[in-house]
């Protein structure tokens, strides 16, 4: 008798559902705390904290809602067959368009087509509301209709684009990579990856916000200056209009080698009180690149990588596997769906480690940010995101353990002004 794949998969994507809802309702407990926690007492104000918990709560009534809905349509999905029902179904509509529905290739594009389409059509509902209902009511969304849709739909083409050239490569390398196989499809992620790291700032990024050179001024030297005593290659200091579509803020940078550029969005320039609190920002920014922190995630993902095509190469000729989920044939899409069905007990260990590490990694760029001497203006730069984000100021310990890549503000805190504990 062969072994029920589908059924252990669906038992585990239940487990794992019951197990984060527990989790949920712990920092949802958390939440409805009336105080703020006593390190941040004086620092948060009370007006903020009460739009804080009020809009953290909003987010997690609906994430309640939205997670039992994604659980029973995933569960349904492969319970009830509808991904082999699907995939007869687009060979049947290329038949009747007089295509040849031998074609994997043809045959997978025209299968993905629809599941895009389902996909868009299940999820826009809670797109909506979550935009236009909670991030509105909290005074963050300041997108139109009009623009949430022409992104929408930019998304669709750009998906169009870009994707049947890599569902190509990947059948075609499947099916020549013989012995060398998890070789050859890490390789090919490895250079897409590079590519779209490239193209994705310079063409993709400004077809959806505007990216315009940091004007002249105080600012912009603090930073060259603090990038050139660092010997950060900064090339070029850009603002990008991230207020045309919500208040939220942030900053990051990209680029490779001697290319570096540093991205500030403009909420954060409206929001923080001064030069310094933005310049300590980037401190800790930079502390990434100067701590090599951003070359060890990377080095990290294409070792998973390997690892899971390295797995994909053991099972995909498995014909008990492909027919445990209702498949006759063995489709090279088809197979790494499965697959990656089959390691979700593997990928939430490893979700979990690499949050850990990337904790570790926050710490480690805010004591580099201090050594600089920019603690105090860190802190407050700190305590000012928070504020204007209305993020959640009460963390359930065991909450953000398991989802949390950046400790909460009352660890930060507490680590700026005792480095040594957290660093060492």
């Amino acid at each position: 008798m062969a072994f029920p794949y589908m059924e252990a998969v669906v038992g585990f994507m239940i487990l794992m559902y019951l197990l984060e809802t527990y989790l949920d309702l712990r920092q949802h407990a958390a939440l409805k705390l009336p105080t703020l926690p006593k390190t941040l007492e004086g620092v948060i104000s009370q007006e903020k904290f009460e739009k804080s918990r009020g809009y953290s709560l909003d987010k997690s009534n609906f994430h309640f809602v939205h997670e039992f809905v994604t659980i029973l349509m995933d569960s349904a999905i492969l319970f009830f067959g509808v991904l082999p029902w699907f995939w007869k179904k687009s060979g049947e509509l290329l038949v009747l368009a007089g295509i040849n529905a031998e074609n994997e290739i043809l045959h997978t594009l025209a299968f993905l087509a629809g599941i895009m389409i389902w996909s868009q059509i299940t999820d826009l509902p809670f797109s909506l509301y979550s935009t236009f209902v909670i991030e509105a009511r909290h005074g963050f969304n300041k997108q139109t209709v009009w623009l949430f849709f022409r992104d929408m739909f930019k998304g669709i083409f750009l998906s169009a684009i870009i994707g049947p050239p890599i569902v190509a490569s990947i059948i075609i390398i499947v099916h020549k990579g013989g012995p060398y196989l998890a070789i050859y499809l890490w390789a090919f992620t490895f250079v897409l990856s590079l590519v779209m790291m490239t193209l994705y700032p310079t063409l993709i990024a400004p077809l959806f916000n505007k990216f315009t050179a940091l004007p002249e001024g105080e600012l912009r030297e603090k930073i060259e200056s603090l990038a050139a005593s660092l010997k950060f290659p900064l090339k070029k200091l850009f603002v990008v209009d991230g207020s045309t579509r919500s208040s939220h803020s942030n900053a990051y940078m990209y680029g490779f080698f001697k290319n570096k550029r540093i991205v500030l969005y403009d909420t954060l320039i409206q929001q923080c009180k001064n030069d310094e609190e933005i310049v300590a920002v980037i401190a800790h920014e930079l502390g990434h690149w100067k701590l090599n922190h951003t070359m060890y995630s990377f080095i990290a993902v294409q070792i998973l990588t390997f690892l899971q095509f390295g797995g994909y190469t053991l099972v995909r000729n498995s014909s008990d596997l492909f027919r445990s989920f209702g498949f006759d044939a063995q489709p090279v899409l088809i197979g790494l769906i499965i697959f990656q069905h089959t390691v979700i007990p593997l990928q939430h260990l490893v979700s979990f480690g690499l949050n850990l590490v990337s904790r570790s990694f926050e710490f480690q760029a805010d004591a580099f940010a201090k050594r600089l001497g920019y603690a105090a203006a860190l802190r407050a730069g700190l305590v000012k995101l928070q504020e204007e984000n209305l993020s959640a100021m009460n963390t359930d310990p065991w909450y953000s353990a398991y989802h949390y890549s950046h400790p909460p503000l009352v660890e930060r805190l507490a680590a700026l002004d005792e480095p040594s504990k957290k660093v060492d």
